[in-house]
């Protein structure tokens, strides 16, 4: 069987997945989507006064999106085609998902993982740029914004000779998160976005 005929509509499955909302669902009888933002991402998860389920939805998006490229990876190892074809697959599940119409996360947890898969040097540098941002600002949403931004910039360095289907998802899958933060840009240019550890009476917006 071709091997993309099988791996990307997998990824695209394994994406869609929505943790978040499953485990509120599941251990607080509450739909996520009417809490804070509406998002089933692990920030808004965390902020609805689920701490621990926060913690573990981001370790499950991470981890559905990680396993979505190394499954592409088995067939075609190491940065190819298949495997970052895949990788956007799985991202387009998490933010449109099929089992919820089409509404689902921002992505960020799950572009984590992706890049995890295909340059675990670049995710740790990231990682370093999102921690630096959410400790000067405490904008969850800033820090992913940014860190987004410049997973390019360390792609490009740790991948060499890219294809340009390489290219062209390392450049879409930080584009879609930057553009699914769209309002939070309005409200952090507006100076209305909430800092994470505020008070969760208060707007919830990340």
């Amino acid at each position: 069987m071709n091997p993309w005929l099988l791996t990307i509509p997998l990824a695209y499955l394994l994406g869609s997945i929505p943790f978040g909302y499953l485990l509120v669902r599941i251990f607080r009888k509450e739909d996520i989507r009417a809490s804070g933002s509406g998002n089933i991402g692990a920030t808004n998860v965390a902020r609805s006064g689920a701490k621990g389920l926060g913690i573990l939805t981001l370790l499950l998006d991470l981890g559905k999106a990680f396993l979505a490229v190394r499954i592409a990876q088995h067939f075609a190892p190491g940065v190819s085609d298949l495997a970052v074809t895949a990788a956007v697959a799985a991202i387009l599940g998490h933010v449109y998902p099929i089992w919820l119409s089409f509404r689902g996360g921002k992505g960020v947890a799950s572009a984590l993982g992706v890049f995890l898969a295909l340059t675990w040097q670049s995710s740790l540098c990231i990682l370093a740029v999102f921690a630096i941002i959410v400790a000067l600002t405490r904008f969850v949403s800033l820090a992913s914004i940014v860190a987004a931004a410049a997973f390019p910039l360390f792609g490009f360095y740790f991948v060499r000779h890219p294809s340009p289907i390489v290219i062209a998802g390392f450049l879409f899958i930080p584009l879609l998160v930057i553009v699914k933060h769209h309002a939070n840009i309005v409200r952090l240019i507006a100076g209305t976005e909430s800092r994470f550890g505020s008070s969760k009476n208060s707007r919830v917006t990340a």
